[in-house]
């Protein structure tokens, strides 16, 4: 099953693949685990697929664009990233960073229309395809040039659109401010929401969602494992979140929902999937994974049904918002 994106050509499957992982994040896989978790992906019915330049410092780019060489290209949408250039110099590892690779390049911000073009061009080299369908704004909040973003990268990108070089364009961040400003003060057809909307915690739902609603943009809900935390049965302080440590005080609550979720007999992952496409201004989960098995575990869940009580248990013991949008009542026989 697909959903338009905003009023664009494009469409995407409601579970995404967000291919962080194939970059290395945290920890090295090789290329043929990565095809296999593509191939794993493309089994559960994923057949829209996410990455960017920054994840492994273009490996993630080039390991997908061989996975996804298997299938049809007319068959799944992918959306890359624009913002960091990729220049060749460094030495070490990218762990500094986040991913497991060696520091061949490093990165410069660029939100310039030249960057943009420029960063586009090189993207489909890595790829190895003749287009990309939906191009996102990379965290402009994190640059020294957010307002380049909206001044330059934005009109760059609305000029490839209108000349149907692109199908679809957006923003990606986890900065609720930048969001904000991009839903209200452009036309984009997509945003990239982050880590802020997840059964977690939910800052999207004040002013974002709405005006997403209200303009008929889609929402790309990612991050919605909150890095880590959410995607084990029992989170702990050795989670990561917000690609860092956890403070106490959110792995408390986040064992609190966990514990709610155990006494309706239910994986928080499970919950935390099924909670992150219910609200109607969403199109797609994106759901990141380096293993076969972990997006195999991602695709069930989404499909399975849920409990009806363990969202009103959550909202009485004051674990979610009570103008949260829940999934619907399970089908019975």
């Amino acid at each position: 099953m697909t959903q338009p994106l905003g009023s664009s050509p494009v469409s995407v499957s409601r579970l995404g693949f967000g291919a962080a992982s194939l970059g290395n994040l945290y920890r090295a896989i090789d290329d043929d685990q990565a095809d296999d978790t593509v191939a794993a992906a493309w089994r559960v019915g994923a057949r829209y697929f996410d990455t960017a330049p920054h994840y492994g410092l273009g490996l993630s780019e080039e390991r997908l664009g061989a996975a996804l060489r298997a299938y049809p290209r007319a068959e799944y949408t992918l959306s890359t990233k624009v913002g960091r250039l990729l220049v060749p110099g460094g030495e070490g590892s990218d762990l500094a960073n986040g991913f497991d690779t060696p520091a061949t390049h490093h990165r410069v911000w660029d939100f310039s229309a030249d960057g943009v073009r420029r960063s586009l061009e090189a993207s489909l080299t890595r790829l190895g395809l003749d287009h990309i369908d939906i191009v996102l704004m990379h965290d402009p909040d994190a640059s020294d040039q957010p307002d380049r973003a909206v001044s330059e990268a934005y009109p760059a990108l609305d000029e490839l659109r209108r000349d149907t070089v692109i199908g679809a364009i957006g923003v990606g961040s986890k900065d609720v401010p930048t969001l904000l400003r991009f839903a209200t003060e452009t036309d984009v057809d997509a945003l990239m929401i982050a880590g802020r909307y997840t059964l977690l915690e939910q800052p999207a739902l004040d002013a974002v969602l709405p005006a997403c609603s209200a303009r008929g943009i889609s929402v790309l809900n990612a991050g919605i494992f909150n890095s880590g935390l959410l995607a084990t049965d029992w989170p702990d302080a050795s989670r990561p979140y917000e690609y860092g440590a956890a403070p106490p005080e959110v792995v408390r609550r986040a064992q609190a929902i966990a514990a709610c979720c155990r006494a309706h007999g239910v994986a928080l992952p499970h919950a935390a999937i099924a909670f992150a496409g219910a609200h109607p201004a969403i199109a797609s989960v994106v759901v990141g994974a380096g293993r076969p098995s972990h997006i195999e575990a991602d695709g069930a869940w989404q499909a399975a049904p849920l409990p009806d009580g363990l969202w009103r248990d959550l909202r009485e013991r004051g674990l979610l918002r009570a103008d949260a949008p829940v999934p619907g009542p399970a089908v019975t026989s």
